[in-house]
């Protein structure tokens, strides 16, 4: 798509945006075609122009713009039956479902029994998850810096731990993804902070259901440098994270040239989710 279309198409829908508003109806606007990638808007992203929170209807609004996969972080938080409710209008629609966070992970910076246990029933529970939304895969963040143990330790003991979570998920096809979370802006003192050191255990743990979720707002404040590291890392990068640097709001607001980027994942033959896990420079129905 692009610049300008993309501009003019976002004219029209605040204008519809307007209209729907004033008179309470649900949006029906409809895009017959769809992205080439796979972003993956949040399940409500759009609330606005649909005028409801409903999953259902936001998510039959983001197949009707094109989009052909959506994202819920804490899905886990839903009740069950709506959980399945998704995933079966998911299926209907064609749909993917983009990583859901784990809950109870606790840090990897031991293996201790107690750490072992509640990897066990984090990862355990993390499959009737996935079981219940059609999820491919579960993301996982390996706790913070530990003070009182030498770096190599730690990542020895992360790897360790991370084989045992592969150990768990083989059988159900559910697939971990390691998130690298920036510490200047955001997450000051995680332990898993950069593509590099993701791509560093995910050699270390040698499992196909260990990969990486490449966070390219994370990434830019971390380390820069995005396209080459994409390729250095390719081969464990299951999924990605988008939001532009500064603010964190939607590609093109920022810093990042999300055109080339996008292009570049696109030209790799990526067929996996891309979440746009970001905020709006603009409130309300306009900026949806």
């Amino acid at each position: 798509m692009r610049r300008r279309d993309f501009l003019n198409g976002s004219v029209a829908a605040s204008v519809a945006a307007a209209t729907l508003s004033a008179s309470g109806a649900t949006a029906t606007m409809s895009n017959t075609s769809k992205f080439k990638l796979k972003y993956a808007p949040k399940i409500t992203a759009f609330k606005g122009l649909v005028g409801s929170s409903d999953a259902i209807d936001n998510i039959k609004f983001c197949a009707d713009q094109g989009f052909r996969a959506v994202f819920d972080n804490r899905i886990g938080n839903r009740p069950p039956a709506e959980q399945e409710a998704i995933a079966k209008e998911l299926a209907r629609l064609g749909m993917d479902l983009g990583p859901f966070v784990a809950s109870g992970v606790p840090d990897f910076s031991s293996t201790d029994q107690t750490v072992r246990d509640a990897i066990k029933k984090s990862m355990e529970n993390s499959i009737e998850l996935a079981k219940r939304t059609g999820a491919k895969n579960v993301l996982l963040v390996p706790g913070a810096v530990n003070l009182k143990m030498e770096p190599a330790y730690q990542t020895a003991n992360v790897i360790e731990n991370c084989r045992h979570c592969c150990e768990i998920l083989e059988k159900s096809g559910l697939v971990m993804v390691l998130e690298p979370l920036n510490w200047w802006t955001n997450h000051p003192g995680r332990f898993l902070r950069n593509i590099p050191q993701a791509y560093l255990i995910c050699e270390g743990v040698n499992h196909p259901c260990c990969k990486i979720v490449n966070d390219l707002y994370h990434q830019q404040i971390s380390e820069g440098n995005l396209i080459p590291n994409i390729d250095k890392a390719w081969k464990h990068i299951a999924a990605f994270h988008v939001g532009d640097n500064p603010g964190r709001k939607e590609p093109g607001t920022g810093e990042i040239n999300y055109k080339n980027v996008f292009s570049h994942i696109h030209a790799k033959g990526f067929d996996g989710g891309l979440c746009m896990e970001h905020g709006q420079s603009i409130r309300g129905p306009e900026g949806e």
